[in-house]
This record gives structure tokens, sequence and C-alpha cells, in this order.
């Protein structure tokens, strides 16, 4: 399968990674945010569903909440961003990632735009 990402109305990004989903914001996302000061990470073995709010972030200008995109559970937060929020805004579609989840079904992705859907629609 190839390595694509997939964007949601809300902003995130979805890149399958062997067999699991990694989750983070989109640089649209960050920029509208401004500089990330806290995050809060869910923990690891968290079983979720679709639209359960996962992860708060904190900027100077606002606090949202991640929610998560597919049900399953997560099975690895990125520690490095609770140490270093502000590498939302330095990388949000590396090393910022924010969690990996195990799904059942990879294709609910399909459900979800292609980087040219995504920059359509925030255009």
């Amino acid at each position: 399968m190839a390595l694509e990402t997939k964007f949601t109305e809300e902003h995130e990004w979805l890149r399958i990674e062997d067999d699991l989903v990694v989750v983070g914001i989109t640089e649209h996302a960050a920029t509208q945010l401004g500089d990330v000061v806290f995050i809060e990470l869910p923990d690891e073995g968290t079983v979720v569903s679709k639209d359960d709010e996962v992860v708060v972030i904190e900027s100077v200008k606002a606090a949202s909440d991640i929610l998560a995109p597919l049900d399953g559970e997560i099975v690895e937060v990125n520690e490095a961003l609770a140490n270093d929020p502000g590498k939302v805004n330095e990388d949000p579609l590396g090393d910022a990632w924010f969690f990996k989840m195990k799904i059942e079904d990879l294709s609910e992705l399909d459900d979800y735009m292609s980087e040219a859907e995504y920059k359509t629609y925030i255009g």
C-alpha cells in the first residue's frame, strides 16, 4: 500500500505506517492556532471512537481539541511534544505527529480527502 496521506475537514492528517495510522494536524491548522504552548496527549492503550476528544492543544490564541478520526486503539504517543509543543509549529506534517492508532479496517481512510482535495478545501 502506498504511503498516502489523507486529510480530514478538521485539519488532521492521517498516514498509514505498517498497520498503524499516524495522526497529526496540518500546516494550515498549526498556522491558525499560532504558537503552541501545551499539548495533552492520550494514554497509550486508550480505545477511542471516531469523534472522541483525544488531544488538547493550547496555543497563545486558543485551546483546541483534536478528535479521533477513526475507531481504534492508541498504541503510541509522541512524548517529545509534551516537552516541546512548539514542534507542532515547526514540523506539523513530520516530527510533530500526535499519536499512532491501530484500527480494524484501513479502508475507512478512503472516506477522507487526498492532499489535492484538501488543498482545494482550504483554498
